[in-house]
């Protein structure tokens, strides 16, 4: 595997520290999917579990869409991947999903959190509110969140990431 994820420094400020953990997350979870078949990357955890690694970056590109776009910047932006019908869209693969239109779509979510967050300072108030529970949230908050969502779901990744070919590390 060759994407470099870079530690956050050690005495950084507030915010740097932050933004460095959410990217090593980011990162980490295109480490665990690195080199892999779109086959490979629909491959299911185990039965009965849908979870992929390809269905984990949809789900996080929601995710990302969620809370910088929508709650954050209050944009009118729906769902990619899911719907209120599918609530678990984003794992419902089919052989039409392909890696290319994942990782792609991942990565504009991140771009768009990144340029909206950059607005922002730590304590400032989300122009939205979260669709369920009709909160405000403080960037520091949704990036805390970010880093907490990501950590679990590349633990989920790991755990993928060695059925499929024996691959580990942290």
């Amino acid at each position: 595997m060759t994407t470099e994820r870079r530690i956050p420094a050690t005495t950084a400020d507030e915010r740097t520290m932050l933004e460095g953990w959410l990217e090593f997350h980011r990162q980490t979870l295109a480490w665990k999917c690195e080199g892999l078949s779109d086959e490979q990357l629909r491959t299911a955890s185990a039965a009965p579990s849908e979870l992929s690694l390809m269905g984990l970056v949809r789900h996080m590109a929601d995710v990302e869409r969620g809370w910088f776009r929508r709650v954050l910047a209050n944009e009118d932006a729906p769902p990619l991947y899911y719907d209120d019908e599918d609530l678990d869209g984003e794992f419902h693969l089919t052989e039409a999903d392909t890696w290319a239109e994942a990782h792609a779509t991942w990565q504009r979510e991140i771009e768009a959190a990144r340029a909206i967050a950059a607005r922002f300072r730590p304590d400032d108030i989300s122009e939205g509110r979260h669709r369920r529970t009709g909160e405000h949230y403080n960037l520091r908050w949704i990036y805390t969140h970010m880093i907490e969502e990501y950590a679990r779901h590349n633990g989920h990744a790991d755990l993928i990431r060695e059925r499929i070919d024996g691959a580990t590390g942290d």
